[in-house]
């Protein structure tokens, strides 16, 4: 058999091997995420528009009202304690965010849902959630078109700064506590990324060129 008929197959076999074990990782992740679902809850804002004042504002509305929720329920409440927060005054609350909203200069309210929403695979610090369907409070501002900010609102995995973006060890713990130990690590282990560069018709020709010399 030729070189650029091995080549050819070992290519293949490469490539099945790599889709095969991609998907493992994604139904992996798919399951992990079901199971974390009902565990924690989700915090999801999402801004007007993606003008500047609005994205800028959409910050200042994340830290209004991550203050207000754990001034409410305390840094150690339970998520049963914030859901139950928000679904008997979060009527009040989002008149109070539509209030600082216009301090602001803003000229829209905000609107809050709580059930499960979709969520994108996501970095928080040192620890990767997967993408799936999670138990979330979701504050839609204005006509909610613009980019989105989330965060792990229990255990509380969110921090302000982008520039200071590592989890508290507090809160890692209490997640720790919370989930299955190999889940739990499991969190901590990104996936590592993978890159594919194929010029096909170059490596096709270097493969001719070898055989046809062979």
């Amino acid at each position: 058999m030729s070189i650029r008929k091995n080549s050819f197959l070992a290519a293949i076999c490469l490539l099945i091997g790599i889709t095969l074990w991609l998907a493992g990782l994604s139904l992996s992740d798919g399951k992990l995420a079901e199971r974390l679902g009902s565990q924690v809850l989700r915090f999801h804002v999402i801004a007007d528009s993606n003008r500047d004042f609005d994205q800028e504002l959409k910050l200042s509305v994340r830290s209004f009202l991550l203050g207000r929720i754990y001034e409410e329920v305390g840094e150690g409440g339970s998520k049963e304690d914030i859901v139950s927060f928000l679904e008997t005054d979060g009527s009040a609350l989002m008149e109070e965010t539509g209030r600082f909203i216009q301090s602001q200069g803003g000229g829209y309210d905000a609107r809050l849902e709580i059930g499960k929403s979709y969520f994108p695979t996501k970095v928080y610090g040192d620890m990767v959630f997967p993408a799936g369907n999670y138990d979330a409070v979701k504050v839609v501002l204005g006509h909610g078109k613009g980019r989105n900010w989330w965060c792990v609102l229990y255990p509380s995995l969110c921090f302000i700064s982008d520039t200071q973006a590592v989890v508290p060890d507090s809160s890692k713990d209490q997640l720790k506590s919370m989930v299955a130990e190999e889940d739990y690590f499991s969190l901590l282990s990104a996936h590592p990324k993978i890159h594919f560069s194929l010029r096909i018709s170059e490596w096709w020709d270097n493969l001719w060129d070898k055989d046809s010399k062979s």
